[in-house]
């Protein structure tokens, strides 16, 4: 049986991992990647005991080394928009995954791979890991959403100097400009992540579903939408079995026995 290009497996309850699994390949994604991405997503999002979700590459040199150059080179105009929109639905299918998403870059995230990285709701870095959107080196932009959640995530000024220069960053620059949220040994990453994923697991799966779609919906709103979109959210927490219990444990001081319900 060959072996998968992607991989899901339950870590622990409620732990989710995707793997790229490409390692001769720098994990690159391919249109067979990234259709194999956007099933297991959608299998994530599918799942309601599903928690947390961690993002990683295969091998000890790439979380995901870009997009499949010796597949994109033959491409015409029709076929790279093909392309270009496959990837935009497996990053837009990420983001959207109603529990926190976390990507664990052990080495190269490049290209595709950053903007994959870029996806997820925040990235914890090897201290061997790069960072780049390189396109312009092979005389195209990013094509799977770079331009616009680096914009996002690290500010106008320096996504547009990293795009236009292609220029790689390592891990202590691209935390320093917040483009990762921290940085470990890479013995240490999955640990890491684990850790936090364990954290996540042990809330109020409603209450950090809400939270979640309040920080995604409320960013491109002004403040003054955004924060009505939060009281919905903090309102409908009320009608919630979560919430009684919270509380109730709280005062009780006693752990919380989230149900999700």
């Amino acid at each position: 049986m060959a072996e998968q290009i992607v991989v899901l497996e339950q870590v622990e309850t409620g732990i989710h991992r995707l793997l790229v699994n490409r390692p001769q390949a720098l994990n690159a994604l391919n249109a067979a990647t990234l259709d194999a991405l956007e099933q297991a997503i959608a299998t994530v999002a599918a799942d309601a005991a599903s928690r947390v979700l961690l993002v990683s590459g295969a091998g000890d040199k790439a979380f995901v080394a870009g997009a499949d150059i010796a597949e994109m080179q033959s491409l015409n105009t029709a076929h790279a928009a093909a392309f270009s929109r496959a990837g935009m639905r497996v990053m837009h299918a990420l983001e959207a995954l109603p529990v926190p998403v976390i990507a664990l870059v052990n080495g190269y995230a490049l290209g595709g791979g950053c903007e994959l990285a870029l996806a997820c709701d925040w990235i914890i870095a090897s201290e061997r890991a790069v960072f780049g959107q390189p396109e312009v080196n092979l005389g195209i932009p990013p094509g799977f959403g770079g331009t616009q959640r680096l914009l996002r995530r690290v500010g106008r000024a320096r996504a547009m100097g990293l795009i236009t220069t292609g220029r790689q960053v390592r891990a202590e620059e691209a935390l320093a400009i917040g483009l990762v949220t921290q940085v470990v040994p890479v013995a240490a990453l999955m640990d890491t992540g684990l850790a936090i994923a364990r954290t996540i697991a042990a809330k109020g799966p409603l209450a950090v579903k809400l939270a979640k779609q309040a920080v995604r919906h409320g960013a491109d709103l002004d403040l003054a939408r955004a924060c009505a979109y939060e009281t919905a959210q903090f309102a409908q927490a009320f009608a919630s079995a979560d919430q009684k219990e919270g509380m109730r444990a709280f005062l009780e001081k006693r752990p919380a026995r989230f149900s999700g319900a």
